[in-house]
């Protein structure tokens, strides 16, 4: 088989036995010395390389990737929905050889049948696409075309015949792993947990058995996390919930057969991270005791049944089991354990069929959370919780068109306290003064809500593209046990359009413009924002790229800005980005981003820059850093509510929030199985408030209409309680308290990483992290900050080493 490409031409071979099949590519080039030979970690896709892209159950929208760098370097992952998503952390064993000589350069490479899934029948006619990058022109050739207008990518592959005979083979790998670990941190005097050290010896066991060709169950057993990267800093002043993405080997593998988006991308019906998250219960201490709470939920065992057949169907089971955990405390000499989090049980499943020639599919998923709750203590929690949901699309002329849908319920059962919470959590705020359509009933023991989206559009041919969708939420719909909510009780309207170039002109490769609106409501008819949105993405002949947008809002109020009180009107605001690429293939390359948002009257303004500088310097070595730089300043920012002779108040005041942060990333890579990473980040992030006031009519048009100013007679500050005292009424009496909301935040967060593929599938890491969380000085400038809290600390190290060996049976 051959590629064209007038310069540099290729050509591949394909042949196969009872257990692998070998591909073999001859890829040209005029100038071999110009071959650029760049080493990363696997999945880096640096330098030159070809990819091969095997859809072995060929229903168009499934396929396992293989990539090889001219240095050696292995990439793979799975693509699915057609290859909307790709999942790199998929490492399957297979094996590969490079060689540069004087025609250009090949590729060997030699994959097991058992780290494929295909059917049983007696001659098989596979998807098949292989795509090569050359490097000097950023150009990329395909044995079967693609147009830059096509519905997707798998169901445009070409086809692979004469595979006969084929036999599917039962994956079977075992692979155990031992860890040390040592901690040091500094030592508190006479708190018996805080020795200055802590070791322990670990082990586990992941398993991975082919049922059927299709279908594999995977197994852990204590699973270890530690070579996993530290999640990024953040702070939140809006009481929100922060998304993070998953990470975790185990939960990653597969994950496109359990996603459940829903609405928004970040809403789904499961996210893993409530697996292991950090126990929930907090004790209550006297003063002079010590307590130590684990920062993990134990994971007993976890098993994953998944894959996808022949006949079309796409099948998940997850079941989890997370252990007790204890806080212990001395207190009076004594020492006792308290329960934080109790046993529990995750079950996730999820089905998917497809059907009219792999056009359209049809799916459903159940999740359930049951928690054995011992003790009144963990009532705050629910007992039990359950999802249910039902999802199709429909594609049709070609894929050019498509209709999409889903709906979801969800039921969570539980003390009255611990239902009670949930009503006045920030996800749905049912004590909101102003919200007739609810009200926090404390006798209640469940809670039934329901969710779901509507969305059809244009998704290929020709030059314009556009899609509209509505999405619901419930008040009352619950997600948060094993799935991802921010907030219920909307109704969300989106119109999108763009027009994209399908030809280079001038001095642009491709220029993409978009256009959009969007509106919400909420289930008592409130119309609360009006969006517009107008963006480009222009790619040049030199491989540069600009993107710019801008947000316009003429209309934007908040249900939850106030935490439970009334709806609150937000300026009118303008936002404006804009985003500089440079050419990726230069030793030396950057990308700047710049964001501004400024409210009306200047009532609310945020600016951010940040600037990722990546340097390059040898083939082996990389060093990025990405320093960013932002000013919050907001003269209406929520403080808290109290209450004056039993009518609430709702306090704001005037925020001036600065934070700066520098990610910094160096890669070593001695060969392509031996890698040494680093990342780190310090994060600091100070905000001073003033001119504080009350909230008196929260729908004002102008901004200073919505609020009240203390004046010098009503407020004073406290010194040594470190507080303001607030007299409303001027009669020299406190009326109420504010405690200096003033904050200065610093963390580190690093990680060291030495990674050995000592053999495929078997690895060796030796880790060291370092962390540093602090609470500075607010008056202090953020130099400062950084150089007492992060440069005069002791910070906390953990040392550790991971040994796996992978059997295949």
């Amino acid at each position: 088989m051959k590629t064209e490409n007038l310069l540099n031409p290729q050509k591949f071979k394909v042949v196969y036995d009872k257990e692998f099949i070998y591909f073999g590519f001859r890829c040209y080039d005029k100038d071999p010395k110009g071959i650029v030979k760049r080493l990363s970690r696997r999945d880096g896709f640096e330098g030159d390389w070809i990819e091969i892209n095997i859809s072995s159950h060929y229903d168009q929208l499934t396929a396992f990737s293989f990539a090889a760098s001219v240095a050696g370097v292995k990439s793979d992952g799975f693509i699915s929905d057609n290859g909307r998503t790709w999942e790199g952390n998929w490492n399957p064993i297979w094996y590969l050889k490079t060689n540069i000589d004087n025609e250009g350069w090949t590729a060997e490479i030699k994959i097991p049948l058992s780290q494929l899934k295909f059917s049983d029948a007696p001659e098989q006619i596979w998807g098949l696409q292989s795509t090569r990058r050359y490097f000097r022109t950023e150009e990329r050739s395909v044995w079967q075309r693609i147009p830059l207008d096509a519905p997707g990518w798998v169901s445009e592959f070409g086809e692979l015949h004469g595979l006969k005979d084929l036999s599917p083979k039962r994956q079977i790998e075992i692979q155990p792993f031992v860890l040390s670990q040592l901690e040091t941190y500094p030592k508190e005097e006479g708190n018996p947990f805080k020795t200055g050290n802590d070791f322990k010896l670990n082990g586990g066991l992941d398993a991975k058995i082919g049922i059927t060709n299709d279908l594999t169950l995977n197994l852990t057993i204590n699973p270890d996390f530690g070579q996993v990267e530290a999640d990024p800093a953040a702070i939140v002043l809006d009481g929100f919930q922060v998304f993070y993405d998953e990470r975790r080997p185990f939960f990653v593998e597969n994950r496109n057969i359990f996603n459940y988006t829903f609405a928004d991308d970040q809403d789904n019906l499961f996210y893993s991270r409530r697996i292991g998250r950090s126990p929930n219960g907090q004790p209550n201490v006297q003063e002079g005791a010590f307590m130590t709470i684990p920062l993990n939920t134990t994971i007993l065992g976890a098993a994953k049944f998944s894959g996808k057949t022949k006949n079309g169907w796409s099948i998940g089971i997850l079941e989890s089991v997370t252990g007790k955990e204890y806080a212990k405390i001395q207190e009076n000499d004594q020492t006792r354990k308290v329960l934080v989090e109790p046993l529990t049980n995750y079950l996730v499943s999820r089905v998917q069929k497809d059907f009219n020639n792999r056009n359209s599919y049809i799916g459903g998923i159940f999740t359930a959370t049951n928690r054995n709750l011992e003790t009144d203590f963990l009532n705050f929690m629910h007992q039990s919780a359950y999802t249910t949901g039902i999802d199709f699309r429909h594609n049709w002329n070609n894929r050019k068109y498509y209709f999409k849908g889903n709906f979801v319920t969800s039921k969570i059962e539980g003390s009255k306290e611990a239902i009670t919470a949930t009503q006045r959590n920030m996800t749905h705020l049912f004590q909101r003064t102003d919200a007739g359509h609810l009200q926090v009933d404390t006798e209640r023991t469940s809670l039934t809500g329901t969710g779901g989206q509507f969305e059809i559009g244009k998704s290929s041919v020709g030059n314009w593209r556009y899609r509209g969708n509505l999405v619901w939420r419930s008040p009352e719909l619950e997600l948060n046990d094993i799935g991802f909510l921010r907030q219920a009780d909307e109704i969300k309207q989106y119109a999108f359009i763009s027009y994209e170039t399908l030809k280079p002109f001038g001095s642009f490769r491709k220029i993409t413009t978009y256009m959009d609106q969007t509106s919400n409501f909420d289930f008592e008819g409130n119309y609360n924002r009006m969006q517009y949105m107008l963006g480009t993405d222009a790619m040049f002949q030199n491989n540069w790229n600009l993107i710019v947008s801008t947000i316009y809002k003429p209309v934007n109020y908040s249900n939850t800005m106030l935490q439970g009180g009334p709806r609150f009107r937000y300026s009118e605001d303008f936002f404006k980005s804009v985003t500089i690429v440079s050419d990726s293939r230069k030793k030396l390359r950057y990308t700047m981003n710049i964001y501004n948002n400024m409210a009306k009257n200047n009532s609310f303004s945020y600016s951010e820059i940040n600037v990722g500088l990546t340097y390059q310097p040898i083939n082996a070595f990389t060093i990025a850093v990405t320093p960013a730089l932002s000013s919050n300043k907001n003269k209406l920012q929520y403080v808290t509510q109290t209450s004056f002779h039993a009518d609430p108040r709702y306090i704001t005041a005037n925020l001036d929030q600065n934070t700066f942060s520098t990610s910094i990333r160096l890669d070593y890579n001695i060969n392509p199985n031996f890698t040494i990473q680093y990342y780190g980040q310090p994060f600091i992030s100070k905000g001073k408030y003033n001119q504080f006031n009350k909230v008196i009519n929260p729908v004002a048009e102008y901004y200073k209409d919505r609020v009240s100013l203390f004046n010098q007679k009503q407020i004073g500050f406290n010194e040594a309680e470190n507080r303001y005292e607030i007299d409303e009424d001027t009669n020299n009496t406190t009326d109420y308290i504010i405690h200096n909301p003033d904050f200065s935040f610093v963390q580190f967060r690093s990680n060291l990483v030495a990674r050995w593929e000592y053999i495929p599938g078997s690895e060796i890491f030796f880790v060291w992290s370092q962390g540093i969380t602090s609470n500075g000085n607010p008056n202090d400038n953020l130099i400062s900050e950084l150089n007492s809290q992060i440069l005069g600390r002791k910070p906390t190290n953990t040392f550790l080493i991971k040994m796996t060996y992978r059997f295949m049976f």
